[in-house]
């Protein structure tokens, strides 16, 4: 393949994210706008905030948790064995996804309680892992916000036991509008489909709820407990403060 046909895919994957990107912005507005609502009330009314995502699902619920620029008050909920790619072999994550009963065993030993918030991530949202994390999530009384793509449910068979996706258990759905398989791009000489972009454009709604929560808090005369970069003149006294004054509501630091 010359320099020039791969130069050639590089910007037409540019150009399927930016429209991917550009459809979530349009398209899901007032779904972004409810959860950056729901994330305020959490927040205004005590509660305490949780993402959790299975495999690279995870990358984007990690991408909100403790950075510049993010809420603090947002905890990872840690599935042992599917965050990341990390365990051995790799393949035990899936595995893992499709475990009946796993999510309700995290969900008890885990902080996560009534008048909290949950975001669960899953591209395809048919595993048995965030479809029962998002159905316990709601009957301990937790807000739920899924984040999926919904064309699965609509080509795919669930794999949970009720035949349901994610979406159909979440109190508000963003749907990152990916297709199924999560590949932009073929080519000839290439016989599998590549450029997923599932990553880039959920990450980019995730960013976008914390956005509208931010604002949603300051129209409403609330400091948003954001955290600032420790790299820059008084991040670190910043960071202090509002984990100091928000510390029972944090968890990944204690």
């Amino acid at each position: 393949m010359s320099a020039k046909s791969e130069s050639k895919l590089a910007g037409q994957f540019f150009d399927a994210a930016i429209g991917l990107l550009r459809r979530a912005r349009d398209e899901e507005s007032a779904n972004i706008a409810a959860a950056g609502r729901a994330i305020a009330d959490t927040v205004t009314g005590g509660g305490r905030l949780f993402a959790f995502g299975a495999g690279h699902s995870s990358l984007a619920a990690q991408d909100v948790v403790y950075r510049a620029g993010g809420l603090a008050l947002m905890n990872l909920l840690a599935v042992p064995g599917t965050v990341g790619v990390d365990v051995m072999p790799a393949t035990l994550g899936s595995a893992l996804e499709r475990v009946d009963g796993l999510a309700s065993v995290v969900l008890d030993s885990s902080p996560a309680a009534e008048g909290d918030l949950l975001v669960i991530i899953s591209l395809s949202g048919r595993n048995a892992l965030p479809v029962e994390m998002a159905m316990a999530a709601r009957a301990r009384g937790l807000k739920v916000i899924g984040v999926t793509s919904v064309e699965y449910a609509t080509r795919t068979t669930s794999r949970h036991h009720t035949g349901t996706f994610l979406k159909d258990h979440c109190d508000i759905v963003l749907d990152n509008g990916i297709a199924i398989g999560d590949a932009e791009l073929t080519a000839e000489g290439v016989e599998a489909p590549f450029g997923p972009a599932s990553t880039v454009v959920t990450s980019a709604l995730m960013q976008a709820m914390t956005a509208a929560a931010a604002g949603e808090l300051a129209e409403r005369g609330i400091e948003p407990p954001l955290l600032r970069s420790g790299n820059v003149e008084g991040g670190p006294e910043w960071n202090r403060r509002v984990m100091s004054e928000y510390r029972d509501r944090i968890f990944y630091c204690h």
